[in-house]
């Protein structure tokens, strides 16, 4: 991978960090964290408590993946600029340029991701 194709990820991987840290902060309703935000959200007594339940469980799971990506985003972040960015961290061989276009968050070539989900059941 050249330096322009690199800076480039870069560009697109800032611009997705910047994106779902505003929507994380939506979704929390601001600078607070996961705990706090789902007791404002879900303390009202108005809903049925089936609702309040399935409600906070969905904001949770987003949050969580979210945060989840945010990390992954951030990983990505770290290896372009250890120069390792387009590397798998498991066989050390080319990722490929339309793996990473397709998921510019990919660790893993492909035969490694699917061992690594075989291995995890996923």
């Amino acid at each position: 991978m050249d330096k322009t194709q690199r800076h480039a990820f870069k560009l697109q991987l800032a611009g997705e960090r910047i994106a779902l840290l505003a929507q994380l902060a939506q979704l929390r309703g601001g600078e607070v964290g996961r705990a706090q935000a789902s007791a404002a959200h879900f303390s009202g007594a108005e809903d049925p408590p089936a609702q309040r339940a399935t409600e906070r469980d969905l904001e949770l799971a987003l949050d969580e993946h979210e945060t989840l990506t945010l990390s992954q985003i951030d990983a990505a972040l770290a290896r372009i600029e250890t120069g390792v960015y387009g590397e798998c961290l498991d066989c050390g061989q080319d990722i490929g340029l339309a793996r990473l276009t397709a998921n510019p968050r990919a660790m893993r070539c492909i035969a490694c991701q699917q061992r690594a989900e075989a291995e995890s059941g996923s």
